[in-house]
């Protein structure tokens, strides 16, 4: 009998834990980091400004890192442009999205994705296999539109459902251009005001909302229809 398709009391108990555990140390960085702020991100940037040549790859590096752990991208992106500009650094904001996606990813699928297929029986986990398939590629880059989702979350849940790590990284780089831009050009706009950056950025950021909530809601319509 398939393990997954009749999953035992105690193995059920011991899954759910597992799950139930993975999600308390993702809430414990997400108040450590986005509420708690423990994380100095000005601190980081003077770091990483003191690499000289090497800057931009070591922020990529540890931007994605601490992306991973749940500091807020937009911070960091801010961050990129306001070392690099708006150019470079939308470049290394996409670099460092890439990389948070592929960590997070990875980290979600090791700690929940047999767990998540036991819990889900092996009809529903077929069935999400086949939904990966056919359009797990365009569901992260359509998330990376979505306003108020948090992407190194997405990634990690991404991860757990068995999304590829080249379907992660694709579609992090793709879906994430546009706000890339937004964030880095807001960032670079501190050290030096530049009026017409600025409003360029929130037209592209409005824009992507809107894109993000209509191709939401109508890939929750489709899954409904689906099912």
């Amino acid at each position: 009998m398939d393990e997954t398709e009749e999953t035992p009391g105690p193995s059920r108990r011991r899954h759910i834990a597992r799950l139930a555990l993975f999600v308390a140390v993702l809430a414990v960085l997400f108040y450590l980091t986005a509420i708690a702020r423990v994380v100095d991100v000005a601190y980081v940037r003077g770091l990483i400004e003191s690499t000289g040549p090497l800057a931009p790859l070591a922020y990529v590096v540890v931007s994605a890192i601490l992306g991973a752990l749940l500091v807020p991208g937009p911070l960091l992106a801010a961050g990129s442009g306001f070392l690099f500009g708006p150019l470079l650094g939308t470049f290394v904001t996409l670099g460092a999205t890439v990389g948070n996606a592929l960590i997070s990813s990875y980290a979600g699928r090791r700690a929940g994705r047999d767990s998540a297929r036991a819990l889900l029986g092996a009809e529903r986990a077929v069935r999400i296999d086949r939904l990966i398939e056919r359009g797990g590629l365009w569901a992260v880059v359509g998330q990376r539109f979505v306003p108020g989702i948090s992407d190194a979350l997405a990634s990690y849940a991404f991860g757990a459902f068995g999304v590829p790590l080249w379907q992660m990284a694709a579609g992090a780089f793709i879906g994430s251009m546009p706000r890339a831009f937004v964030y880095t050009a807001l960032g670079s706009s501190i050290g030096e005001f530049s009026a017409p950056l600025a409003f360029s950025a929130i037209a592209v950021w409005c824009v992507t909302a809107v894109l993000g909530a209509f191709a939401a809601h109508r890939g929750w319509r489709k899954w409904r229809a689906d099912k």
